[in-house]
């Protein structure tokens, strides 16, 4: 098996973090992220202890702000000559009251699209570098209940709810990746593949600190007893960033147990999957 670098958004705890031990003990120079430096440089340690792989490295960043994106992005570029693997694992269900981000974004939406979107542009040059560079963007089942989407209304101004912004967040996602698949294949990028997993419901730490409103917050406790582990629910990461089997394939959305499946279609369509990728172009222009 070829030795890969690759870059795990969110790999400080639950399935970033699983999948980051178990790429390390496939001997991948695995690079973690996280917000907080102390808890990071943590998890390297206990990774490069349970994997014996010391080729482990960790960035630090908020991704909630798009200058810390572009920031850990050229760190990264300065640091290696090239990117094998890019997992855009980061992402998060926040509280009940709308909030913004410091650049002035909906909270979800800038964490759980603008900053994968943001993030693989600035890094395109480096995966471009590698004999096979693969994207991985993480989604979820909960696009299937966002609802039809408003696309005049991106930061959810209207009829905003905790999980119809999450649901959305994860819709516009899918569509940004079959985006970038059809540009690499424009582009004829072919040493490119960009595919999309769920890991299904998982227990993990994921959303609990939200406050969701009681009742929400009483079904999401209740609903933990019935979700796999974690380690479950990064197996398809795990398969997606490391298997040949997967060599050239691209465009592709895999469910948890690494079955090809197909999102939901309903709304989709290439003029509405433009519009997703001119507002996330336009409100990243800056940081290009």
């Amino acid at each position: 098996m070829d030795k890969k670098i690759i870059l795990i958004t969110g790999s400080s705890d639950g399935i970033g973090k699983i999948t980051a031990t178990a790429l390390a003990k496939q001997g991948h120079c695995v690079i973690i992220h996280g917000r907080n430096e102390a808890k990071v440089r943590g998890v390297v340690e206990a990774i490069k202890l349970a994997s014996g792989n010391d080729a482990i490295d960790y960035v630090v960043a908020d991704l909630l702000s798009l200058q810390q994106v572009k920031a850990m992005a050229m760190e990264l570029t300065s640091r290696y000559g090239y990117l094998d693997v890019l997992i855009n694992n980061a992402g998060a269900i926040f509280g009940k009251e709308r909030k913004l981000s410091v650049d002035g974004f909906e909270q979800t939406i800038a964490l759980n699209l603008l900053a994968p979107f943001l993030l693989i542009k600035l890094l395109l040059p480096s995966l471009q570098k590698s004999r096979s560079g693969r994207i991985i963007n993480l989604y979820s089942a909960m696009h299937r209940r966002a609802g039809r989407p408003d696309l005049s209304d991106f930061n959810l101004e209207r009829n905003f709810r905790t999980d119809r912004a999450y649901g959305l967040s994860k819709l516009y996602l899918v569509w940004l990746t079959r985006s970038f698949h059809q540009l690499f294949q424009k582009e004829g990028l072919s040493n490119l593949t960009i595919n999309a997993c769920h890991p299904g419901a998982v227990a993990s730490n994921f959303g609990q600190d939200a406050d969701k409103g009681f009742l929400m917050n009483s079904i999401f406790k209740m609903a933990l007893y019935f979700m796999a582990k974690p380690e479950q629910g990064a197996g398809t990461s795990i398969y997606l960033a490391s298997s040949p089997e997967v060599e050239g394939l691209s465009g592709n959305f895999y469910d948890a147990k690494a079955k090809l499946e197909k999102p939901d279609d309903r709304y989709y369509s290439e003029e509405n999957a433009k519009i997703v990728w001119d507002f996330c172009d336009r409100s990243t222009k800056a940081f290009l």
